[in-house]
């Protein structure tokens, strides 16, 4: 049979002093992975624990078996059920048990091959075991390819708060095969787009502008191949440098959850598993955006720029009727809290915002009333 050639990798290098690496984006680039984890300093022989859901491992679990073995890895698989409700310590415990039939050594490594879920879970995994063990990040959704497998922020939720339980821990690369995004549910392309849009408001109108321009943000289908391969490349770019100026989230990177305070909220407060993750974080964003209007912050008119965005991608555009009470409370649990106080990002114009903990909780009830 007659094999392809891979297609040339694009690598984004994550800046950082101690722990600097590669973001690789290719298309078929899972056949690539066994060499690229091989340039990256693991030889032959590693022990390799791949960590996936039942959907992803069988859509792609041979395949990067396979690319893994060709390389010489000693390859083990543990599959954990799919879903933000799975993100739990109960569900952690089974990626170490896997971690333990496998007996990984201090020279092994996970491999997180999924969505968000799937990669906070298997990075805290190998955060944890034996003291910290490599991991390899290779993202199968848009939220993930963008956000969430980049930067090194791993964990589980707590029934108090999403992702109270956690580390940094920066994997020793990250490979993004758009060519998987063509087995991604509707839906959760559509919320991986909320955090592509979020990318533009906090830092690259052009980026905003691009989308604005995109006749469909809702499907993989409606999407012409060389945009998407633009807002994969500059949302991880995007991702990379504020992570490089600010790994462990001392001050510049609090601009990534822009959406997320309100939106961890959402999550909470309505169950894990009604709002997908991006569907949550769009609804946060505006929230944000119609607090930064009440405050004179921004405008009317970028605020509604910002809307139709969020409905182009076929993303909810009302909040749940939640009680304000539980949602103020709920707040208060979030991580970004400092001294008692909710930091909530806040847009200025579309490409900046700022961080702000003077949001008084009567304003937040009001935008809570408006959005519901």
């Amino acid at each position: 049979m007659t094999r392809t050639v891979p297609a040339p990798l694009r690598t984004i290098p994550v800046e950082l002093e101690a722990h600097p690496y590669p973001i690789h984006l290719a298309d078929g680039g899972l056949e690539q992975l066994g060499v690229l984890m091989g340039q990256a300093g693991l030889g032959a022989g590693t022990k390799v624990l791949l960590v996936s859901n039942p959907l992803v491992e069988g859509f792609y679990g041979h395949q990067v078996r396979a690319s893994l073995q060709g390389a010489g890895f000693v390859v083990s698989t543990t599959v954990v059920e799919a879903g933000e409700e799975q993100k739990t310590p109960a569900t952690l415990g089974l990626i170490h048990d896997g971690a333990f039939a496998a007996r990984l050594e201090r020279g092994s490594a996970i491999v997180a091959l999924g969505g968000g879920v799937v990669g906070d879970m298997a990075g805290f995994a190998a955060a944890t075991w034996l003291r910290g063990i490599a991991v390899v990040q290779v993202p199968t959704t848009l939220l993930a390819m963008v956000d969430a497998a980049i930067g090194g922020k791993t964990g589980v939720n707590h029934p108090g708060g999403k992702n109270l339980i956690g580390a940094f821990h920066q994997p020793k690369l990250v490979l993004i095969d758009p060519g998987t995004l063509a087995t991604l549910p509707e839906r959760e392309f559509r919320a991986g787009m909320a955090e592509v849009i979020k990318y533009g408001v906090i830092g690259d109108p052009d980026l905003f502008a691009e989308l604005e321009g995109a006749a469909d943000l809702s499907r993989l289908d409606g999407l012409d191949p060389a945009l998407l391969q633009g807002l994969l490349e500059r949302s991880a770019a995007a991702k990379a440098r504020v992570v490089a100026a600010d790994e462990r989230e001392g001050g510049l990177r609090a601009i990534l959850n822009y959406g997320h305070t309100l939106g961890h909220a959402v999550e909470n407060l309505s169950g894990y598993g009604t709002f997908l993750h991006g569907e949550a974080v769009g609804l946060g964003m505006l929230a944000a955006g119609a607090i930064a209007v009440a405050s004179g912050l921004w405008s009317v008119e970028d605020q509604q720029r910002q809307r139709a965005l969020i409905a182009k991608a076929g993303l909810p555009l009302c909040l749940p009727s939640l009680d304000p009470a539980a949602v103020l409370s709920s707040l208060q649990s979030d991580k970004k809290v400092r001294d008692g106080r909710v930091r909530f990002v806040l847009p200025t114009a579309i490409g900046h915002v700022e961080i702000r903990d003077d949001v008084e909780p009567s304003l937040i009830r009001q935008v809570l009333a408006e959005l519901s």
